[in-house]
């Protein structure tokens, strides 16, 4: 402790120079108008205008540093950035930085704002589709919204998830309802339940017509819908047709009924039924030509009258009786089949299908029956020479028609129609003669070679055409080889520039797909040999593709594994891109995986990059914090308060104070590049300035007991006077004179201390032998100064010269020996004050200098 106190050396004074004093009273203005800048600098804290003016007129670096926290305002910045550019980089700087994060939140905001204005485009657009929506979320993704903003993009957000939600539900809705429409075709239900399902169909569909989200809906499937309804409709008109078919049946049937059998005539009845329309076969239709056939048995049989007068003049006519012929007993089913295709032939010729019905009349040639009724022979005949009328009207009808197809066969080459069309018009013309002849029966042979004439006039520049499409065919199956024997020459290479392998993989894949048109029997072959060979090249170029994408795979777990905080990450992610532009350029793989690949590692990439920009922003929010935190650790040692008390309760309280702050500033982390040098030279000044206090407290402790240890000092030696001149014996006025002098230092107040006790304790009786001890104790004492002047560098005067050089051999030989550890001058202080020795004026004089240079000011 009394080292601290002891460690400065007495000052000598100089004359003054007028150099040194001018350039001190400049000094001493400059840091006048800086204190004053300073000041105006924290007094412009909330006046962001009032703090760039005093920056741009400011003439000290560090107080437009301290103004330059208190600007804000984006005008303002740019103004002080401008007019700070090549003035102060320091400010510049730090205008510039917060010019960009206004920029970037602006530009984030405006982003956000963007998105939202599209979510609320969406929600107004008539057209909604998921893959909007879809990308409008990957774009928020990357933003760094405002929580209003994000409150107003979620709620956007919102409503369109209810959009989507609502177009699913109709879209379900109308297949639905389509495939409804499909099953009421076949679900066998009555007119009139299939009119109120249909009715059901349509208000449902009326109300997904009117729904907000109509336009959402396929078109197809309206379609569908449209279609399947037309199918419903007509199967609900063939069972009212059906319907109204068996009503009338039914009420002739009920008329005939009611009426008298004996009135009934039998070829009324059926000439009535015949004209009637006709019934489907069915169990129902059954069972009323069941019924029509009882009322034809209750009818009595038609009797053909002769009249009376032929009958009286005519004579009887022997009727030759023809040979009777053996028939051979026809079955009930043949009997009951020839009236069906009877029926069926009936039928056919009210449709007005006279094909059909030729048909049925051969079958009826052909087809063994029993004996017929007159009634039933009359039906036969009846429907036989109907058969003809309508087949000499078809005959007459298909000549006419024949004519047309001839005229229109020979005014085919003047109308330059297309080859393709040209044949298709031959070929539809042909195949409507063939229908003639099946419908009309054949054709005249002049008529038929006019036809025939025409149609190979017409066709000949089609054929012309198509035998030259058949030569190219053939000149592309040649190409065709050619490819497939290119190819499987590459194949045979194993070439391993597989670069160079996917390029010809390509091409060829390319100039397979350009040949053109191939004879369809060819055609299998050919590729089945080109694909052949091409899996043959393409084969191991797979095999590579897949180790090279295990290779982009690993790049995109390498940039995963990445950390966006540590320093090396951008080279390395730069180092990864370079390698996957290599990879890329020694094989490309095929397009759409390439593209999947290339995504994936470019949003990895990205992720990284917004990490590091989200990770950066975090880290200067925290270098703010921590300036912050530091600056008011230099506010709280700026204006520190030394509290009143002594000087060791007041250096206690400074130092713990300075140990504190150094604990908290260390704390702390870093703070930003531009504000580093500022904010620790003012904790340098802070620290300096409490420092200073405790060392003035120091200093003036060290001079007090350096003058209390002189005083003590001389007390000492004039005590030791006084017992050498044999006066001095009140021992009480001693003590009270010691007692009067403040206390020194633990070890200088004990060494004094002992000396003054034996002194005092010398008066009286023992004098004389303490005067003897202090008379020989006068060369160990003059010795000791001198040594101690030699350490210290004070001069010990011309007469004693030869002592001190004789002094300066044995003071450097005992320091160049091992194993002892030198006194400090203190120490030696200490022991020259604790011999008692007597003690003249010089030696005095001498001891009092050595207090001076090692002990501090003496006043």
């Amino acid at each position: 402790m009394f080292e601290f106190l002891f460690k400065r050396s007495a000052s000598k004074t100089a004359a003054p120079d007028p150099v040194v004093a001018e350039q001190a009273a400049a000094s001493a203005q400059s840091a006048s108008r800086r204190a004053e800048q300073v000041a105006r600098a924290h007094a412009v804290a909330g006046d962001e205008t009032a703090a760039a003016d005093f920056i741009m007129s400011s003439e000290f670096a560090d107080t437009r540093l301290i103004a330059a926290e208190h600007v804000h305002a984006l005008p303002l910045l740019e103004k002080v950035h401008h007019a700070m550019r090549n003035t102060d980089r320091r400010v510049a700087k730090l205008m510039q930085g917060r010019i960009d994060l206004i920029r970037h939140q602006a530009a984030e905001t405006q982003r956000a704002q963007a998105s939202i204005d599209t979510a609320q485009r969406l929600l107004n657009d008539e057209k909604l589709s998921p893959n909007q929506v879809a990308e409008l979320d990957r774009q928020w993704q990357v933003i760094k919204a405002t929580p209003e903003l994000a409150t107003a993009f979620a709620a956007a957000r919102a409503a369109l998830a209810a959009r989507l939600e609502a177009q699913v539900a109709l879209q379900r809705a109308v297949i639905d309802a389509v495939a409804a429409a499909r099953a009421l075709a076949a679900s066998g239900q009555s007119a009139g339940e299939l009119a109120q399902a249909l009715a059901r169909l349509d208000a449902e569909h009326a109300q997904h017509a009117q729904s907000p989200e109509r336009a959402s809906v396929p078109k197809h499937l309206e379609t569908d819908f449209t279609q399947a309804r037309e199918q419903a409709q007509s199967a609900l008109q063939a069972l009212q047709q059906h319907q109204a078919v068996f009503d009338a049946r039914q009420a002739a049937l009920a008329e005939w009924q009611a009426q008298d059998a004996a009135t009934l005539d039998v070829d009324v009845l059926k000439r009535a039924w015949q004209a009637l329309p006709r019934l489907p076969e069915s169990p129902l239709s059954d069972s009323l030509q069941q019924q029509f056939a009882a009322v034809l048995a209750s009818a009595p049989a038609p009797v053909h009258a002769v009249p009376e007068a032929a009958a009286a003049h005519a004579e009887p006519v022997p009727v030759p009786r023809k040979p009777r012929q053996e028939h051979a007993p026809v079955s009930k089913e043949a009997t009951e089949q020839f009236f069906k295709v009877l029926d069926a032939m009936e039928a056919a010729l009210q449709d007005g299908l006279l094909h059909v019905a030729s048909e049925h009349d051969k079958t009826l040639r052909d087809t063994k029956h029993g004996r017929l009724t007159p009634a039933q022979a009359d039906r036969l005949a009846h429907v036989r020479a109907e058969f003809k009328r309508l087949a000499d009207w078809a005959r007459w009808g298909g000549n006419v028609s024949r004519e047309e197809l001839v005229k229109a066969g020979e005014e085919l080459p003047a109308q330059q129609l297309p080859m393709a069309e040209l044949a298709k018009k031959v070929g539809s013309l042909r195949e409507r003669w063939k229908s003639l002849d099946t419908l009309s029966g054949p054709a005249p042979k002049s008529l038929w070679e006019r036809f025939d004439a025409a149609c190979s006039v017409a066709y000949a520049p089609a054929a012309q055409h198509f035998k030259q499409l058949a030569e190219e065919r053939h000149g592309n199956a040649a190409k065709a080889q050619e490819l497939i024997a290119e190819t499987a020459a590459l194949a045979a290479e194993e070439s391993t520039d597989w670069k160079h392998v996917a390029s010809a993989s390509q091409r060829l894949r390319q100039a397979w797909t350009r040949l053109g048109t191939i004879d369809r029997k060819e055609k299998k072959r050919l590729d089945a040999e080109f694909g052949a060979a091409l899996d043959a090249l393409s084969k191991p170029l797979d095999t590579q593709r897949q180790i090279e994408t295990a290779r982009r795979e690993q790049l995109i777990v390498e940039v995963g594994l990445l950390k966006p905080s540590e320093r090396n990450t951008v080279d390395m992610l730069k180092a990864l891109q370079d390698k996957w532009q290599e990879l890329a350029k020694a094989l490309p793989l095929e397009r759409r995986a390439e593209q999947a690949l290339w995504q994936r590692f470019r949003a990895a990439c990205d992720d990284i990059f917004a990490k590091r920009k989200e990770t950066a922003h975090a880290a200067d929010h925290e270098r703010r914090e921590h300036l912050h935190a530091r600056e008011a650790l230099c506010a709280a040692l700026e204006t520190a308060v030394v509290p009143e008390g002594d000087d060791k309760s007041r250096t206690a309280f400074i130092n713990h104070l300075l140990r504190d702050t150094r604990a908290a500033w260390n704390a702390t982390g870093p703070v930003p590049r531009a504000s580093e040098a500022k904010i620790e030279q003012r904790y340098q000044a802070a620290v300096a300035g409490v420092q200073a206090q405790a060392d003035a407290i120091a200093e003036r402790a060290g001079a007090a007991q350096a003058n209390a240890l002189r005083d003590k000092l001389r007390l000492v030696q004039s005590l030791e006077a006084a017992l050498a001149d044999g006066a001095g014996t009140d021992a009480q006025a001693w003590s009270e004179r010691w007692s009067a002098l403040p206390p020194l230092d633990a070890q200088y107040e004990r060494s004094l201390q002992q000396r003054f006790a034996a002194a005092q304790a010398a008066l009286g009786e023992g004098s004389a032998a303490y005067v003897r001890q202090l008379q020989a104790n006068e060369e160990r004492l003059l010795a000791e100064v001198l040594r101690l002047e030699i350490v210290a560098g004070v001069d010990s005067g011309a007469e004693f010269a030869r002592d001190r050089l004789k002094m300066q051999v044995e003071v450097l030989q005992s320091s160049l020996k091992s194993g002892q550890k030198p006194l400090t001058q203190a120490s030696q202080l200490m022991q020259l004050c604790a011999i008692a020795a007597a003690t003249d004026a010089r030696t005095a004089s001498r001891i009092e200098t050595l207090l001076r240079r090692i002990g501090g000011n003496v006043k």
